[in-house]
């Protein structure tokens, strides 16, 4: 093992990746992108969505290439290091719908559990509402852990099983570029495939080459250091390991700092950005994405991680995120800044629902 794989291997791996985040996150604030989301994994999920029409929700459209830089970064660096090994088999179907109800959840809230963090190095107090049911998330997800719950093992696929995400990222990656129009409105104006906010949260972005680059960077140290918001805390409630969890405390003092540095540190619960002070929805929407996360074996950033890595059932997970990101519009439950939608609660209590079945019911890993 060289001295580099040894340093991503120990706690500086994960201590370094979070500071890259906690830093390169507020900058791309600076740059263009909304406040207190210069990486959210659910709401770029959700844009991406949006700007491939598979929701028409006009305020947040936009292919975010950060996601892109994720899978790419963690591909690349995979192929380097001779650690893309391509696999699948493992409850394709479960991990499709476990990734749907995490998207819902996370937009109930609004926000992954990367933004959750930089909500609050933000100052956003709401936040603390969404960590602490991320935490209880986890800690159901642990327990279920405890009892036997399994989703099976994968197997090795043939390569071009693990070339599938990084391929569809590089698609995004030119349709984000070339944007183009394939139809025409009623008024005869270029529209589609591909949507484009011009308000709202999805008009607000930073450069593409920066976003891109700032993914691969993320992306690679991310593949290096197993890097993993949900795996911090599920690892130090299972096996008291804080190996990762030092990576967290890195994004937040990090984000914290460099937040005051730039003046984007505003303390206090009314008026942050796009977020609600609803704290019931706060708190049981991140309950609801912690525990669908943890069942499916890593936070979202993780399970784009994995996917450039070849891992085709996070390959599924992420597919399931941005049709959830879709259907949480489409269906009336994604939040606003005014608070939670009409058909947000109905969204988290079904997804709890079908995640503690789940929870009860997979634990016969060769009947998977």
């Amino acid at each position: 093992m060289s001295a580099i794989s040894r340093f991503f291997s120990s706690r500086w791996g994960p201590v370094v990746t979070g500071l890259a985040v906690g830093i390169l996150a507020p900058i791309l604030v600076a740059l263009g992108n909304p406040g207190n989301m210069g990486v959210c994994v659910a709401c770029f999920s959700r844009d991406t969505a949006g700007a491939l029409g598979l929701h028409r929700a006009a305020v947040v459209q936009y292919i975010r290439p950060e996601l892109i830089g994720f899978v790419l970064g963690a591909f690349i660096l995979a192929l380097a290091t001779s650690e893309f090994r391509p696999r699948t088999g493992s409850a394709p179907i479960v991990r499709f719908l476990l990734g749907m109800f995490s998207a819902i959840g996370a937009l109930v809230f609004l926000g992954c559990p990367w933004r959750a963090y930089l909500r609050l190095a933000g100052g956003d107090l709401n936040a603390v509402f969404g960590i602490l049911g991320l935490v209880g998330g986890i800690a159901i997800g642990v327990w279920f852990l405890t009892q036997g719950y399994s989703l099976g093992r994968t197997r090795p696929a043939p390569k071009v099983v693990g070339w599938m995400m990084p391929g569809i990222m590089v698609v995004l990656l030119l349709l984000v570029v070339l944007g183009p129009k394939f139809g025409r409105d009623a008024q005869g104006n270029p529209v589609g495939p591909i949507f484009f906010s011009e308000q709202g949260p999805g008009s607000m972005r930073a450069p593409i080459f920066v976003s891109l680059a700032v993914g691969l960077v993320v992306g690679a140290l991310a593949q290096r250091s197993r890097y993993c918001t949900v795996g911090a805390i599920r690892d130090v409630l299972l096996v008291r390991d804080p190996h990762l969890f030092w990576g967290v405390v890195a994004l937040v003092v990090a984000a914290f700092v460099t937040n005051l540095l730039l003046g984007q540190f505003k303390l206090g619960i009314e008026g942050q950005p796009v977020a609600h002070t609803n704290a019931l929805w706060n708190f049981m929407g991140m309950v609801l994405a912690g525990l669908a996360y943890t069942m499916a074996g890593g936070c979202p950033g993780r399970q784009f991680f994995m996917a450039g890595e070849g891992d085709a059932d996070a390959g599924i997970f992420v597919l399931g995120m941005i049709v959830g990101a879709a259907f949480a519009h489409n269906f009336n439950m994604a939040s606003s800044p005014a608070g939670p939608a009409v058909f947000g609660p109905i969204g988290v209590i079904v997804g709890l629902a079908f995640c503690a079945l789940l929870g009860f019911t997979s634990r016969d890993t060769q009947a998977l």
